[in-house]
């Protein structure tokens, strides 16, 4: 798309929004869609894409195991990351190396919180800077804009591909209310944050229109500083009765004094809290366009179009280490050679959607049929520079990877009998990766190509044995791509097929009165799993074989005496292995049998004790974490390797966390917030040194709406 791919993907998406009549529909097909929740204060809705929906039988709609976390929960909870905010989810696991997760690190269900086997989206659109291309984890969206999050983990998924091993993260945004609301908070680490959200809508009620701004700057946990801002726009518009336009605008910048580099073993149990790569910065920034044009055809007919496009980039600026002077000194000492590691994103995408209520077979059926292209692009530049003259210097390496993708998917939902529903998918997913290395002349042989073709069948069932129990199972194949890096290193197809996982999970759901329960049984049986080129693995850019996955998950919610609830889950995986012994290119054993996938816990378990009376909400939430494994070898003891990641076993940890809410009246209410109540020090990883997890922190504040 070349740099100024971002202004010419606004001007094809305004044209293909402006000459299409693919519009939009609300969901309901067993689950998702778009958003249909109407203000009561606007009769205009913003289209936005649900993977679950906005309604309690929306859930019950999905024969897989799903979670919503509400506008409200949010509020109490007044997480500092969507990261944090998905910490109680069941089967979620995190490792929280910062305290607003600049960098993702999530995981679900045993799949390793490094990896990037979960798709995340907002409002339905891919948000991770190169599904195809490059590194999903440089972009964490913000939560100070979100108003909710739905996590769906099992077949329903295959609608929205690829990378939904794990399942679905959507992030929904806030849409604009008449308004102006002014938010301030201080806290720890001398943390100052302001937000604004206003909106308004026409005198007609056919158009309205929003922004919701917010700004941080702190020094950071452990000095590793940061300043953030977050703009996004929003603005809707409806056409008679049945047909609606929307547009989201968002950017976002982040300039982190943060590194790859943890402290070591000494500093961590002396309790050292210093930044330990002090002169690295990780700036990144996001610009993105979404367009939706719904259109309700008649009352079984909907169709729904979305297109899209954004630009990143990750300037990556670290030094070099002296690592004989880091090894006697007990931690980095650092040399005047600095690098580069900049990469920049730019991807352009329409999504369209027909959704169609019909009887076959004397059924009634719900359909989905859905078409999406996409178009990625990631330039990798690496620069070397020097302390005297920062962040420029020589380009040593200047590669475009590329990726177009097909992409069409069928599902249908079978209502059998009042008590039992069907729901048979297949999703088709055609991918070509390119790279061209640009520092390289065409007679030394500077490009590369791989093709894929990937047939992902999916079925579920949902049975309701009575009005509390209701049963649901489902069977899915799903796949996680070979980035560009992998299956094209050294400008050679490397021939690696995707990652392919079948997932099975079965369990029951329900309410008896105050209490609602779900139990889950799952199971992800990986055919294949690629071992990264940029891996220390001595076999790299291999097919690396079979992992399994299994386990349950367990909730349950009740209301209690006197304003009081209560909310737990359990997440025990039983199995995250390595199936068959690995070998590298040499013959050497690698990766025993049976040995468990890095950053899995056995357990997770979360426990949530709310009070809401009057003016005051207020929550106590306790968070416990299992040791876990950081390396294929499962090495125990701590090991520092200074010209690799560090190693070793890291212990299980229990946090809490507690939250108030005081509302005056309609206009003003006060906030306040301990994280780590009981300042735990932990282990949350290791890479090139310790991460330490973060210590007790507070946070204050007021907002008031005019």
């Amino acid at each position: 798309m070349g740099r100024n791919g971002f202004t010419q993907g606004l001007v094809v998406v305004a044209v293909v929004l402006a000459g299409s009549a693919l519009p939009a529909v609300d969901g309901g097909l067993a689950g998702g869609g778009v958003d249909e929740t109407e203000s009561s204060e606007m009769r205009t809705r913003l289209p936005t894409i649900l993977v679950i929906g906005s309604k309690p039988e929306d859930r019950q709609r999905q024969p897989a195991a799903n979670t919503l976390v509400t506008a409200e929960e949010l509020n109490l909870q007044q997480p500092r990351s969507t990261e944090e905010a998905l910490r109680g989810v069941p089967g979620v696991s995190i490792k929280p190396e910062e305290e607003t997760a600049i960098v993702g690190n999530i995981g679900i269900r045993g799949l390793s919180s490094s990896d990037y086997k979960t798709l995340i989206l907002e409002d339905g659109v891919p948000v991770a800077p190169g599904l195809f291309v490059g590194n999903g984890r440089y972009y964490n969206p913000r939560v100070q804009r979100m108003d909710g999050i739905e996590v769906l983990r099992g077949a329903g998924s295959l609608r929205y591909g690829p990378s939904t091993i794990g399942g679905v993260i959507n992030y929904v945004t806030k849409n604009p209310q008449p308004g102006l609301e002014i938010a301030m908070h201080t806290g720890s680490f001398n943390t100052r944050e302001w937000g604004i959200e206003a909106g308004g809508r026409s005198g007609s009620g056919d158009a309205t229109f929003g922004v919701v701004i917010s700004r941080v700057e702190s020094d950071g946990f452990m000095d590793k500083e940061f300043s953030m801002r977050d703009v996004m726009l929003k603005a809707g518009l409806e056409f008679g009765e049945n047909q609606r336009v929307g547009m989201k605008y968002s950017d976002y910048q982040n300039d982190a004094n943060i590194s790859y580099r943890g402290i070591f073993l000494r500093e961590y149990e002396s309790g050292n809290d210093r930044n330990p790569a002090p002169d690295d910065w990780f700036l990144t920034g996001r610009r993105s366009i979404d367009l939706n044009h719904e259109w309700t055809i008649n009352d079984k007919l909907r169709l729904n179009t979305t297109a899209f496009s954004s630009e990143m980039y990750r300037d990556y600026w670290r030094f070099s280490t002296n690592n004989t002077a880091s090894a006697a000194a007990r931690r980095w000492v650092y040399t005047d050679n600095l690098t580069g590691n900049n990469r920049a994103f730019e991807r352009l995408g329409i999504d369209s959607r027909l959704f169609l209520q019909h009887e076959i077979f004397g059924f009634e059926s719900e359909a989905e049929i859905g078409l999406r292209f996409m178009s990625e692009e990631m330039r990798d530049v690496t620069v070397a520079a020097v302390r005297a003259t920062p962040r420029s210097g020589i380009v040593n390496r200047e590669v475009v990877d590329a990726a177009d993708s097909w992409s069409m998917h069928l599902q249908n939902r079978f209502v059998l009998t009042e008590q039992l529903a069907v729901t048979a998918g297949l999703r088709a997913e055609v991918y070509e990766q390119t790279r061209h290395d640009l520092r390289r002349s065409e007679a030394q042989g500077n490009r590369a190509k791989t093709n894929n073709t990937e047939l992902l069948p999916g079925v579920g069932l949902t049975w309701s044995f009575s009005e509390e129990i209701q049963g649901f199972a489902n069977a899915y194949k799903a796949f996680s791509p070979a980035l560009n890096g992998d299956a094209l290193s050294g400008l050679d197809d490397q021939e690696l097929s995707a990652e392919q996982s079948i997932n099975m999970e079965a369990g029951v759901r329900g309410s008896a009165g105050d209490l609602d329960y779900e139990a889950t049984l799952f199971r992800m049986d990986f055919d294949n799993q690629i071992i990264p080129a940029n891996s220390n693995s001595q076999f790299q850019v291999t097919n690396g074989g079979k992992t399994l996955h299994q386990g349950v998950e367990l909730g349950v919610g009740t209301r209690l005496f006197g304003g009081f609830s209560i909310d737990a889950n359990l997440t025990y995986i039983a199995d995250a292995r390595f199936v068959g012994d690995r070998f590298s290119r040499a013959g050497a054993l690698t990766t025993p049998d049976d040995n468990r996938v890095p950053y899995t816990p056995e357990w997770i378990a979360n426990l949530g004790l709310s009070y809401d009376r009057g003016p005051v909400r207020s929550a106590l939430r306790i968070h416990h974490t299992s040791s876990q494994f950081t390396d294929v070898l499962n090495t125990r003891a701590i090991n520092e390797n200074l010209s690799g990641f560090f190693t070793g076993k890291i212990d299980s940890y229990t946090i809490a966390d507690v939250s108030v809410l005081y509302r005056l009246n309609d206009r003003l209410e006060l906030s306040a917030a301990v994280k780590n109540l009981a300042d735990e020090r932990y282990i949350a990883s290791l890479r090139q040194g310790i991460y330490v997890g973060p210590e007790r922190s507070y946070d204050v504040g007021v907002s008031y709406r005019f």
